[in-house]
């Protein structure tokens, strides 16, 4: 992704950002959206959660496919080491039956002698001792005893369990992403409160080396701004370094280009929240949806003594070979009865009614837990509010006061030191100022994932 394209998907967010939104996108800057989105895209463990719930959805369809007719064709040859043929006594009693027909038919009697013109069929044989066959089978279930249908259910509560595992996993990406963007645009504030503290020294710098030259200060004052400089230097070189870290941070999460990421300026913004409502979180839900589908795998498993019944037909292509006992073709319907499986299926049934249990536990503690959380995150938000309040005062307090030390210097009336000292004073109350909208916006969005309406 180049820098024009990123410029055009910033002017469509913009756009689109003047449509009204709710909770966080109102206040979400344009370039973190595209941010969210990528990290969203990238995240592995969010990937293994749609695959997940794409074997989920597989386990539904197998659920489904029991009820599907099963469609067999099959073709065999077999060579006997000879023709299956009836025992010789057998064989003279079916050639005497054949005499007595024909001269009944001929209207011979019985104890006449059998005509020698006239030719007998031999007896055929049981099986040919080449035997080629084709057929196809049918198997068709037609009554699971409620095991697939409790099978899909509890497939299908599984599938939205990891739905809203994958939802609650979106959220802490979103709030780890934005926290560290947030990080970012507090060190461009902070290197813009050293920008102006570099001036304030270029500038008293200025003022000792004309009152050097007029006899009017010492070179230690300028020894004193020098070293000033140096650590202004030092805090610079913090800031930078701490800048190309979260650079690499946003390229691990999201993936995007590190020039495009090192180009990006975003800003602190105090966020101020005004919602009351609350949302039922995605942990809660993913919660009662395995709780569902654990319920209905106990149902499947206990539904292994209900009577199953299932359809079987067979036909056969070829008639030739078949052995005269063989038919062609027959169709039957079967039921299967598990009476006693020694227990198994009982067993089962019950660890997956304990399991049940166990997420009904996990989901009162998690309501305790997100209550407690709402709390405290509501206090923390207070908290922040009021330390902006008093870091807006105290920069107030710090710029009269520097303003004020810097004409008496001038006028003879402070030293030097008491003027860096303002501009320490000054420079703290600026860092100050910013980490509290740092503070302030992760309160607020902390406070809005407490309440479930983190929307992005």
């Amino acid at each position: 992704m180049n820098i024009s394209s990123l410029k055009t998907k910033l002017l469509y967010f913009l756009l689109a950002g003047l449509i009204p939104a709710t909770a966080l996108s109102q206040e979400i800057d344009p370039t973190l959206e595209i941010l969210i989105q990528k990290a969203l895209e990238k995240n592995h463990g969010l990937n293994v959660n749609q695959l997940e719930g794409e074997q989920a959805r597989v386990d539904q369809k197998q659920a489904k496919a029991v009820f599907l007719p099963e469609i067999t064709l099959n073709g065999s040859y077999t060579r006997l080491n000879d023709d299956i043929t009836f025992d010789e006594d057998t064989q003279n009693l079916l050639m005497s039956t054949q005499k007595l027909l024909i001269k009944e038919a001929a209207g011979l009697p019985f104890n006449a002698d059998f005509p020698e013109n006239i030719p007998l069929q031999p007896a055929s044989n049981l099986q040919d001792k080449n035997i080629l066959k084709s057929s196809v089978d049918l198997d068709w279930v037609l009554f699971s005893g409620f095991e697939a249908t409790n099978a899909l259910k509890a497939a299908k509560h599984k599938e939205a369990s990891l739905n809203f595992v994958g939802e609650a996993e979106k959220d802490k990406i979103v709030l780890n992403l934005i926290e560290t963007y947030d990080k970012l645009a507090l060190v461009n504030a902070s290197q813009e409160v050293l920008a102006a503290s570099e001036d304030h020294l270029k500038d008293q710098e200025r003022f000792v080396k004309k009152a050097i030259e007029n006899g009017l200060a010492t070179p230690i004052s300028r020894k004193k701004i020098e070293l000033a400089q140096q650590q202004l230097e030092a805090k610079q070189l913090e800031f930078r370094q701490n800048k190309r870290l979260l650079v690499e941070v946003l390229h691990q999460i999201t993936g995007e280009n590190r020039e495009i990421l090192r180009s990006l300026s975003p800003q602190l913004n105090a966020i101020t929240f005004t919602g009351n409502s609350a949302e039922k979180r995605a942990e809660v839900q993913a919660l009662e949806e395995a709780e569902k589908a654990a319920t209905y795998k106990s149902k499947m498993e206990k539904s292994n003594f209900i009577p199953k019944l299932a359809l079987k037909g067979h036909y056969e292509f070829l008639e030739d070979d078949l052995s005269l006992l063989d038919p062609q073709w027959y169709v039957g319907v079967g039921i299967k009865w598990n009476v006693f499986d020694g227990g198994k299926s009982k067993l089962k049934s019950r660890k997956s009614q304990l399991e049940a249990q166990k997420y009904q536990e996990k989901i009162k503690e998690a309501e305790e837990m997100i209550s407690l959380s709402i709390v405290k995150a509501e206090m923390s938000y207070e908290a922040a509010l009021q330390n902006t309040r008093i870091a807006q005062k105290e920069i107030e307090f710090a710029e009269a006061t520097f303003e004020m030390l810097k004409k008496q210097h001038r006028n003879d009336l402070a030293s030097i030191s008491d003027v860096l000292d303002g501009l320490r004073d000054l420079e703290s109350a600026n860092f100050k100022l910013q980490e509290s909208y740092f503070d302030q916006s992760k309160a607020a969005t902390t406070l809005m994932h407490a309440k479930g309406i983190l929307n992005y």
